[in-house]
């Protein structure tokens, strides 16, 4: 049986502590070159929409992902592929025109609010991890990133939150729950549950290499 790189997938709400948590697999499996993979960079490109268009754009909807090139790259990646995945502009809602290039790696991270969605991710997936946090502490956190991060108002944020992030969350990505192989309560701040996966990851990692 041919070797395959492992692949790991972190979901969670929209400032749950996904990438934290990301950041820490990535650090305690450094010696296997890790790589970390970020669903958000394969929003669809809008440049051909007027700026009123793209600022309305619903990013909490799985709609909004090309869903179809994160799994071709992602199907590359397992077959020791290299990949040019796209670089979004989040000041302009739209892809950038440029790329950045991936080399493949035995162990893949990859992280997402949608990334449970599609069932074919899903299927490529060896470890399934949802990041629990409540809502309170999400939305501070998306409104001090969008805030600083990506040139968002405070009331913009807010708007955006109770329009489209919230429901979505309820209707999208809090169901995909029940698909997770590990749930991280609180999300970063859990010491003791990121541990316990990377206890986990490392197993994995090991019998891969057997």
């Amino acid at each position: 049986m041919a070797k395959k790189p492992l692949l790991i997938g972190i979901t969670g709400g929209s400032g749950s502590g996904k990438t934290t948590v990301s950041k820490a697999l990535i650090t305690r499996l450094s010696a296997n070159t890790p790589i970390l993979l970020q669903q958000d960079v394969y929003y669809k490109d809008q440049s051909e929409k007027p700026m009123e268009e793209r600022v309305k754009t619903n990013y909490d909807h799985p709609d909004s992902i090309e869903t179809d090139r994160f799994v071709a790259d992602l199907e590359k990646l397992m077959k020791y592929q290299a990949v040019d995945i796209p670089v979004y502009d989040y000041a302009q809602h739209t892809r950038s025109n440029e790329t950045v290039h991936i080399e493949p790696a035995d162990v893949i991270i990859v992280d997402g609010v949608l990334l449970f969605n599609d069932a074919r991710v899903r299927n490529l997936l060896d470890l399934k991890v949802f990041v629990d946090t409540d809502d309170d502490i999400r939305f501070i956190r998306r409104l001090q990133r969008d805030t600083h991060e990506r040139g968002r108002t405070v009331e913009g944020v807010i708007e955006q939150y109770l329009a489209t992030v919230k429901p979505m969350h309820n209707q999208f990505v809090e169901p995909t729950k029940r698909y997770a192989d590990i749930i991280v309560p609180e999300g970063g701040e859990n010491f003791v549950a990121i541990d316990m996966l990377m206890n986990q990851a490392i197993a994995m990692v090991e019998k891969e290499e057997k």
